[in-house]
């Protein structure tokens, strides 16, 4: 028996981000190869991260904090991937993401160079986030980093290491409708009020240069970075990877997990309510043209999930000098050609924040 659509969706839509993003390739086929039902998702793929977890447990028992860091964000990031779309069971998908915050929180004292655990105030809570500043450096420039719909500040790795090589440290934050915060705040379209918090937090860091501070997105994010800096304006440049212009315009096209997903996290009763609040998460109304500082947008011609064009408009209207990567091969956020555009942002963003090239 043959797995069914909604494996089949998952499995087509997102391998090649899971592989990109630190799942093995190994652990990625003989995991799904065993997935016959969308129900056992969760449950197959936090058996695999277990399998890492412990390894990243005997290796801290052991004293080896490194290897126990190594192990225990791999572990992580699979638990991520086991709840990232699973909203068919909330209760799987909570205890899944529960394991993958116990891990990385083992892990980040660990890694090279550390993280920390931040709480940044937001409205009557907070934004949880992860700061990791470069070997050595004094008062660097912070590059604030923004997940998607589906994704969390536990994936996100991959993408922060070519900034934090290149001296810029780096803030990763689950805003509303993402990882920690998805119970409390939903997805808004207003992006730039989560962010308007994360920069005066940030400038209030003696550790951080607040005068120079960059901005990425990925996917969703990819929508809430350029957003945010069309009224943000002490964020210095921005980085957008395969954002909508409207996202309210890719409804239709999207996957029917995707809009389950939106509609669980934006903390609508159905999906029709779902469709209504898409229709906030918008650059149109001219928006996109008050974005003023550098922009960098990427996408894939072969993005099955949001339109390539989206990205064509908003560097058509956006008011600042723009750099638009279109990868002719590349699927959604170009997870298939990953070594396309990393370094490349990561070098943009440099030069934007002042350093030096390296």
């Amino acid at each position: 028996m043959g797995a069914d659509p909604q494996v089949e969706t998952a499995i087509s839509h997102w391998a090649p981000r899971l592989v990109a993003n630190g799942v093995l390739l190994a652990d990625f086929q003989e995991v799904t190869q065993k997935i016959e039902r969308w129900a056992d998702w969760c449950a197959a793929w936090s058996d695999r991260a277990a399998l890492h977890e412990q390894l990243g447990r005997e290796a801290l028992d052991n004293g080896y904090r490194l290897s126990a860091s190594e192990h225990l964000s791999r572990a992580a990031v699979y638990y991520h991937f086991a709840k990232f779309v699973f909203v068919y069971d909330l209760d799987q998908m909570r205890a899944a993401h529960r394991k993958a915050i116990e891990c990385k929180q083992l892990a980040i004292p660990h890694m090279r160079p550390p993280a920390v655990r931040v709480e940044i105030p937001y409205l009557d809570g907070f934004l949880p986030g992860f700061l990791r500043l470069p070997e050595g450096a004094i008062r660097p420039p912070v590059l604030i980093m923004i997940p998607g719909l589906d994704s969390a500040k536990e994936e996100l790795e991959a993408y922060e290491l070519p900034f934090l090589a290149r001296g810029m440290a780096t803030l990763i934050v689950d805003g509303p409708g993402q990882g920690e915060a998805e119970y409390r705040y939903p997805v808004r379209g207003d992006y730039e009020v989560p962010v308007r918090a994360i920069v005066d937090w940030v400038v209030g860091q003696p550790r951080l240069d607040g005068t120079r501070i960059g901005l990425w997105g990925v996917s969703m994010g990819g929508y809430y970075a350029p957003r945010a800096v069309a009224f943000e304006k002490r964020i210095k440049a921005c980085i957008g990877l395969a954002g909508p212009y409207d996202f309210s315009d890719n409804w239709e096209g999207l996957p029917e997990l995707t809009r389950e997903v939106f509609r669980v996290r934006s903390h609508c009763a159905t999906l029709q309510e779902a469709k209504t609040h898409a229709r906030t998460l918008t650059l149109k109304g001219g928006i996109a043209r008050q974005i003023e500082c550098p922009l960098y947008l990427v996408m894939g011609k072969m993005d099955r999930l949001i339109r390539w064009q989206d990205a064509q408009r908003i560097a058509d209207e956006a008011a600042g000098p723009v750099e638009l990567q279109l990868i002719e091969d590349g699927n959604h956020i170009a997870n298939n050609r990953p070594y396309a555009y990393r370094c490349r942002t990561a070098d943009w963003m440099a030069a934007q924040l002042g350093l030096r090239r390296l």
